[in-house]
């Protein structure tokens, strides 16, 4: 995701998204799984990856500041990379 300007979240429309989620009814993937459980990060990933709305999911966990779990197809430490790449895109276009 190419983040250009601060991640908008519309809130009357947050239902919507996540009813379309890929994750809404899986109750056999775990999207908070410990940094060591590889399998469980790969399988919630794996789920993501297919997901129609990865990319408002994603959005809400940077806009949020989700400290914990896979959003979006990204873990925490990957969120936080994102943030800094959008808060240097930010300081280089002021």
């Amino acid at each position: 995701m190419t983040m250009t300007a601060r991640p908008e979240i519309d809130t009357a429309d947050l239902g919507s998204w996540r009813e379309a989620a890929a994750c809404a009814d899986r109750s056999d993937v775990d999207f908070f799984p410990t940094p060591e459980d590889i399998k469980g990060i790969a399988d919630a990933k794996a789920l993501c990856a297919v997901c129609p709305v990865a990319d408002e999911c994603l959005s809400f966990a940077l806009e949020t500041r989700q400290a914990e779990g896979i959003w979006g197809g990204h873990t925490s430490k990957e969120r936080q990379k994102i943030r800094r790449k959008w808060a240097e895109q930010v300081r280089r276009a002021s």
